[in-house]
């Protein structure tokens, strides 16, 4: 009643919008008073399409609001199931975004357009397929629906149900004949979007249709890769019974560098059972996406500080000698000395170096010599020691030394490489501050040296250094110098097996430099 008043009143223009761009007929149509929707259209007809600030119609708000009789009011008086809001989504649309079958029924049966696209390019059918509704995929088809429209992105309705997980949706699409390997603009695949979000059942269900498991997006990876990366073990042991291994070397990054990448030990188990092999190096232009050149699996897993990951690879025959930075190198910078001895223990160099950054001595060291214990280590597994006595100043001035004040600050900078393009000398690197124990400690694993001006400055700096000044002063004494001899015949493979050799248990323990029971042996 009034409502009839108001509608009868031309003081109260109906016509008249609020702040939203809303009129009367907007209300009535939100809230579901379909008489009210009758009385205002009979007053106005003309108004049955006019939009709010939006753009929204009251036919799309009563769709929204999922207002039956609103929205059969509507359509009977005339209203254009056509008019879409400023995204370009039509009333079909948002039926299909609700869900509400028997508004899509009624749109439909009144002349809506079935394949229009919204602002992001998606149809009726992509919007339903998304919400999995099946019973409004069949509608939509039955209407004429086409099965492969893309959107912006060039996503079709299949790739839409396999990335979200709706298997439902997708048994329908491809039983009425959906592109099953249809590409995204990315040149992603269906198969390639399940593997990625983790969809075990869905990537079951497109391998049982011959989806193609080799197709390689635009950065190409293959749907083997994106499960290695996402840690999906189960959908790993899936693709590589599919997957071309030929298609995999030609990707120039094996699953296996990915799954290392990430931590995925599971997968980096499951790869390995598969054979996949363990020294695949990156490609050049993969390899250099990273600073350091990375190029082997054993190099990620390193530099993850992942013992599992390591431990795997080793046993089933990484060989850790193929970067050009060697992964010693990083355990001993991370400091830890469960990956050195893994690496070590496999074959790694002691005596490693960098060659973008040439040294007289073995780059192990600078990492290495941040901790005493690793250092020994190092020298008990053939690192080369004497190199770190021979200087090109000798007794003479050496250049200006830039001090580290902590001691996590030895490393190894580019900084310190001079410009006459020689190799940086170990005087040239170490700290004054820890120079005596790193001396003391190297001095066991060499004959006879003379320590050069910088070497020598250290050592005074702090009295309780003379005793390692007077070590290597003095001529070195005769079971040091045998030791030495024993060992360099021995060899270095050998020696790390050396409790395994036929030697008295003293001479094994002075072999090792186990000062604590030297005196036994003396």
């Amino acid at each position: 009643t009034t409502v009839q008043a108001m509608a009868k009143n031309t003081e109260n223009n109906i016509l008249w919008p609020d702040k939203y761009g809303w009129i009367p007929l907007h209300e009535a149509a939100y809230y579901g008073q379909d008489q009210c929707v009758g009385v205002l259209l009979g007053a106005q007809p003309s108004m049955i399409n006019k939009c709010d600030l939006k753009g929204q119609t009251a036919l799309i708000l009563a769709v929204y609001r999922e207002k039956v009789a609103c929205v059969e009011m509507l359509l009977e008086k005339g209203a254009d199931p056509d008019v879409a809001n400023k995204d370009r989504e039509t009333p079909l649309y948002k039926a299909c975004e609700s869900g509400n079958a028997e508004i899509v029924v009624m749109l439909l049966n009144h002349g809506a357009v079935v394949n229009k696209h919204c602002i992001q390019g998606c149809t009726a059918l992509q919007e339903a397929v998304s919400r999995n509704n099946v019973e409004i995929c069949e509608i939509l088809v039955q209407a004429g629906a086409k099965l492969s429209p893309t959107n912006m992105y060039g996503i079709a309705p299949l790739f839409t149900a396999a990335q979200s997980g709706h298997k439902e949706t997708l048994r329908f699409l491809i039983k009425h004949g959906a592109d099953i390997n249809s590409e995204a603009s990315d040149g992603a695949t269906a198969l390639y979007e399940a593997a990625k979000n983790g969809h075990k059942d869905i990537v079951e269900l497109l391998l049982s249709q011959d989806a193609d498991a080799n197709k390689a997006g635009n950065k190409g990876l293959l749907p083997l890769h994106i499960a290695a990366q996402r840690g999906a073990d189960s959908i790993v042991s899936l693709l590589i019974k599919v997957t071309s291994k030929f298609r995999v070397n030609r990707s120039g990054v094996s699953p296996l560098h990915l799954a290392a990448e990430c931590n995925r030990d599971a997968v980096v188990e499951v790869l390995i059972e598969a054979g996949y092999d363990v020294n695949a190096m990156l490609s050049d232009d993969r390899s250099m996406m990273y600073e350091d050149h990375r190029s082997t699996t054993l190099y990620f897993a390193v530099a993850n500080g992942n013992v599992e990951a390591t431990t795997m690879l080793l046993e089933a025959g990484a060989i850790p000698n193929l970067d050009t930075f060697n992964p010693l190198l990083v355990a001993l910078r991370q400091g830890s000395i469960e990956l050195v001895t893994l690496l070590v223990e496999h074959g790694a160099n002691v005596n490693a170096y960098v060659p973008t950054h040439p040294t007289s001595f073995p780059a192990t060291l600078i990492f290495g010599m941040k901790y005493l214990s690793m250092l020994k280590y190092l020298m008990d597994n053939g690192c080369d020691a004497l190199s770190c006595f021979s200087c090109t100043y000798g007794s003479g001035p050496h250049p200006p030394h830039q001090e580290t004040s902590e001691r996590d600050d030895l490393r190894y900078n580019t900084n310190t490489c001079r410009s006459t393009g020689e190799p940086v000398q170990f005087c040239e690197i170490i700290s004054t501050r820890w120079a005596g124990p790193i001396i003391d400690v190297l001095l066991n694993y060499v004959g006879h040296v003379k320590l050069c001006s910088r070497l020598t400055e250290h050592l005074d700096s702090l009295k309780d250094w003379e005793v390692i000044k007077e070590k290597a002063t003095q001529s070195r004494p005769l079971m040091q110098l045998c030791r030495l001899e024993i060992r360099q015949q021995v060899g270095i493979h050998r020696l790390r097996c050396i409790k395994k050799l036929p030697l008295p248990p003293r001479l094994i323990k002075y072999l090792n430099h186990d000062e604590r029971n030297q005196e036994n042996v003396l």
